[in-house]
Order: structure tokens, then sequence, then C-alpha cells
């Protein structure tokens, strides 16, 4: 029991001694960091004080360095200050003596001013005075002469107009006359060269509309049973069978001629083979077209490799191909077209021109033909629309659109394709035309002739190339007679196409008779 208590005493003993120790470890230890945070709080007092002390310094400096750089720019800025005080003080000095020179200008102007409306009212005054005596004078010689002034000056102005008139004419006369010589020489010189250099068939291609049959049981044979061969080559041909009494004859109507030629092969075909009937025509009839179709276009691009042109679209070759089969008044149109284009190229040569677009435009000038049996329109419009389809040049459509006269002409290369075409249509034996169109335009010519005052009579000669006019010569004088002359050939320009040249001569002659008794 005592053992017990002692040794619970002594546990008690040890653990309050073991506190006392712990606790003064501890105390001891937060001394020790106590005195140190106390020494460091003092060093970092003593090194922020230091450094207080060194910016302090620096700013000082700083201070003073920007004081003098401010001080030398305030002195510096004073400088210039003065030196533009100085140079604006001097200019006001240069305008003060500029402005007593404009007040010194200024009055002299207005002295001189003074002067001048002095002397303008003395002229007015006198030209007043000098109106008067006119006025006076001119009263005076109205009533000497017995004329008033206006009935005068209607006299001398008639007089002047009735001689200007005169003069005019002889004007117009002499320059006309020198202008022929010298574009009739010139004009010459270029058509003969192109036209030696070139040399073509005189007379064109005809179509031909009439078959000839072995015998007239062919007939019989061409129309078939109750009519059916006929009809079949009639729809499908699209053409015109006329069989009469003609012996060994038969006749194709129709007025597209590509359609004319292909019923024309198939016939002749189906007349040399024999076998004749609606399953045959039809079979010759396919590859007659396909025949032509394949001749067309081996024509084209022999046409456009023969003139050297560029390419060309194959639609115009097409087209140009086509116009083997068309004619105008028997004149074979493509033969028509080549000889263009030649005539062209040979005449843009002698003037220095683009030969190969010379002969483009002569080719397709006439390209609307090719299409005119099956399109609403002429040939002219239909060819400036073909040309402008297929993107060809400014040059080429004004050609087509101009060739006939319709339209002004803008390049010399329009111009001649106007003429090559004219050549190629007036030369002998080219185109055939019909009694019809004979008395037309001689009727025509007759009556522009007639239609001048003075004229006696008018007679159209030599199939319509030349018109004489006969006036009476005391009513158109020898002057006269020449403007009438003018006229005439520019009225028959704008209102007749005719192919060629028109010769017009007016005669004016006066027979004096006497009869001795």
């Amino acid at each position: 029991m005592d053992n017990t208590l002692v040794t619970i005493l002594a546990l008690i003993g040890g653990f309050i001694v073991g506190a006392l120790v712990v606790w003064l470890i501890r105390y001891l230890k937060n001394t020790n960091e106590m005195n140190k945070a106390s020494k460091f709080l003092e060093d970092a007092k003593i090194e922020a004080e230091k450094h207080k002390r060194d910016t302090l310094l620096e700013l000082k400096k700083e201070s003073y360095e920007l004081k003098q750089q401010t001080d030398a720019e305030i002195k510096e800025k004073k400088a210039e200050i003065k030196e533009s005080e100085d140079r604006l003080l001097s200019r006001e000095n240069n305008l003060d003596k500029r402005e007593e020179i404009l007040q010194k200008r200024d009055l002299s102007l207005q002295e001189k001013e003074n002067n001048l409306t002095k002397k303008q009212e003395d002229l007015q005054e006198k030209e007043a005075k000098m109106d008067q005596l006119l006025k006076e004078e001119l009263a005076e010689l109205e009533k000497i002469a017995g004329f008033s002034k206006e009935k005068a000056h209607d006299m001398i102005m008639a007089k002047v107009e009735e001689d200007m008139q005169l003069e005019i004419v002889d004007y117009i006369k002499e320059a006309e006359a020198k202008a022929k010589v010298e574009a009739a020489e010139k004009a010459k010189q270029i058509i003969v060269n192109s036209m030696e250099r070139y040399a073509d068939d005189v007379v064109g291609l005809q179509t031909v509309s009439t078959i000839e049959l072995p015998n007239d049981e062919m007939k019989g044979r061409l129309i078939g049973r109750e009519g059916r061969n006929i009809r079949t080559i009639e729809s499908v041909t699209g053409v015109d069978l006329i069989i009469d009494d003609t012996p060994e004859a038969i006749v194709i109507s129709s007025f597209d001629p590509l359609r004319r030629e292909i019923a024309k092969i198939t016939l002749e075909t189906l007349i040399k083979d024999g076998r004749i009937h609606p399953a045959r025509i039809e079979e010759v009839y396919d590859k007659t077209v396909k025949d032509i179709n394949t001749k067309i276009i081996e024509l084209g691009n022999k046409t456009i490799n023969d003139l050297g042109i560029a390419k060309m679209d194959i639609e115009l070759i097409e087209l140009i191909g086509k116009l083997n089969y068309r004619t105008s008044y028997g004149q074979n149109a493509l033969q028509h077209s080549i000889e263009v284009a030649n005539l062209c190229g040979l005449m843009a040569s002698e003037l220095g021109e683009n030969i190969t677009l010379a002969k483009r435009a002569g080719l397709l000038h006439d390209i609307g033909k090719a299409i005119d049996f099956e399109v609403e329109g002429s040939h002219v419009d239909l060819g400036v629309d073909l040309a402008k389809k297929h993107h060809e040049s400014d040059v080429v459509i004004n050609a087509i659109a101009s060739h006939h006269g319709n339209t002004e002409a803008k390049y010399t290369i329009a111009v001649l394709v106007e003429i090559a075409d004219t050549l190629s249509a007036a030369r002998p034996g080219a185109r055939n035309d019909s009694l019809e169109n004979y008395i037309k335009r001689l009727e025509q010519l007759e009556e522009i002739g007639n239609s001048y005052e003075g004229v006696e009579k008018t007679y159209a000669m030599q199939a319509g190339r030349e018109l004489r006019v006969i006036v009476k010569p005391d009513e158109v004088d020898d002057k006269n007679s020449y403007k009438m002359a003018r006229d005439i050939k520019e009225k028959i320009e704008k209102e007749m196409q005719y192919p060629g040249t028109i010769k017009i001569t007016v005669i004016r002659e006066t027979r004096v008779q006497e009869e001795a008794k």
C-alpha cells in the first residue's frame, strides 16, 4: 500500500517536473526567436533608412537635371519666339509699304477710269451725231434715187444670189470634172490591175430544172399506179413535179434551189436505176441528202482553203457550201461570192489594206442568200444577223450591210466589197434578167427624168444603162443643165437599185429655121 502510494506520488512528481521542463524549454525558445525578430526588424529599418536616403539623392539629382534641361528648352523657345517676332515685324513693314503702293495705284486707276468714261461719253455723242447725219444722207439718197433702203437691199441681194448661183454651178462643174478625171484614172488603174490578176468564166452556172427521160414510158413509171410514185416524190423532196406533153422531159418546180437540186439528183438516180417505187424513192432521197450535205461541207472547206481564209465556224462553212445551189438572175451565188472575194483581195493589196479580211468580207457579203428561202427577211439583214451571231468583225458586218447601199460604208474594205459586187454582177453575161424587169427599170428611169421642170422628153437607152434627157432651151440654160444632170444622178442613186452604172446625158440645143422664098 505504501509502495503504491509512493509510486503514484513519484509519477505525479515526474509529470510536474516534465511539464516544468517543457515549459521552460518553450519559453527559452520563444525568447530567442523574439530576439532574432527584433534584430531583423532593426536591420530592416536601417536598410529602409539607407534606401530612402539613396532614393532622395537620386530624385534630387534627376530634379536638378530636369530643371537644367527645362531651362535650356525655355531659352531656345524664347530665341525662336524672338526670331518669329522679328520676321512678323519685317513682314508687317513690307505689307504696310505694299498697301501704300496699292493705294497709290488705285488712285491712278480711278483717275484713268474717269478719263475713259469721259472719252466714252464723247465718242457716244459723236456716234449719235454721225448716225443722225447718215440717216439724213440716206433719206436724201432715197429721195434722189427714188428707192427705199429695203427695196434697194432686196434688189442687190437678188442680183448677188443670181451671180453666186452661177458661180457655184461653174465651180461645181470644174471641181466635178477634175475630181471625175482623177478619180476615174485612179479607180480605173486599181480595178484594171485587179481584174488583170484575176480571171474566171464569163458566164456563171445556171440552175437546171428540166430532166431528160430516155423515153416517154418513163413518165408513167414516175407517176406510178394511181399516182403513188409521184405523190411520194413530191412529199419527200418538197418540190412539184410537172409531167406534161413535152416529149421525153419532165420539169421540177420549187422556190428552194437546194430542194430542186436534191430532187433532180434523186430522179436522175431513180431513172438510171430503173427501180421506182415508194420505198426505193425514200431510200434514194435519204442517200442523196447525205451526199449533198457532205458535198456542201467539202465545198465550204475547199472555198475557204482556196482563198486562204482563217478558221471559220462550221455553220458558216455549211452556208457557204449551200450558196453553190443558190442563183441570182442565173448567176451562181457561190461563184459570185468567190469572185467578189478575189477581187476584194486584189484591190485591197493595191490599196495596202488587210487582204485576208477583204477576202473574208467579200466571201460572206451574200451569205444571207443561203437561208433567205427558209427565213423571213432580205439577204442583207439575214447576212448581218449571221455575222453577228458568229462574232465576225465590224468590218465584215458593215461590208454585208452596205454592199447594196442601204447602209453607209464605214470602212475602206466595205467600199471594196460594194465595188467588187457591182463588177461581178454587171459584167457582160454574168446575170440574166427578165423582160419585165428591163421594162420596169426603163419606165422608172424615164419617169425620173420627166419629173423635172423644163424637160421636153426623156429616153432610156442601152438596156437602161444610159439616160438621155432633152430639155427646152428657153426654160433651161447651159449652167442649169449641169445642175439637172447631177440632181437626176442623185435621185436615181437614191430611189433605184440596178447593176452596173447609168450614164445621164442632158441635151440642150437651139434650132433656128428660116425659109427663103
